[in-house]
């Protein structure tokens, strides 16, 4: 199952998230829906320039199992939510990102796999290490 994700994953997601770190440090534009609320324009807050309107760091998957919620302002609580989003969710913004165009065509045990292969990306013994822990005060 893990093997069929990675090979899913190689094919729909490693052009933005490239291995070893799985990021490629850049800023895309992932085709969510504008929040009203938050009316975040990603990068271009910063840059002053339209061509970096709605785009945002892509992020490593490395431990992602666990850093939830998802996506920048977090409207995805699941991984699951998440490769929806890219299956069938996206929406188009002039700036999104020339990968995503395409849709992912992705069946439900397609996304199941993927899924089970993002899993694989945690290192528990890191992440459960104490040495690794908040540091705590000496009382």
């Amino acid at each position: 199952m893990e093997q069929k994700g990675y090979d899913l994953f190689k094919i729909n997601c490693a052009s933005c998230h490239k291995e070893p770190l799985f990021t490629n440090d850049s800023f895309e534009n992932n085709g969510l829906a504008v929040d009203s609320t938050l009316n975040d324009i990603g990068r271009m807050r910063i840059t002053q320039s339209e061509k970096d309107k709605y785009k945002f760091k892509v992020p490593t998957l490395r431990n992602s199992q666990f850093t939830f919620p998802y996506m920048h302002d977090g409207r995805f609580n699941t991984l699951n939510e998440v490769v929806k989003h890219y299956n069938s969710g996206i929406v188009k913004h002039s700036t999104l990102a020339k990968q995503l165009k395409k849709p992912m065509h992705l069946s439900d045990d397609d996304r199941t796999e993927l899924v089970a292969f993002l899993k694989t990306l945690t290192d528990k013994e890191f992440l459960f290490n104490p040495r690794f822990s908040f540091p705590r005060e000496n009382n």
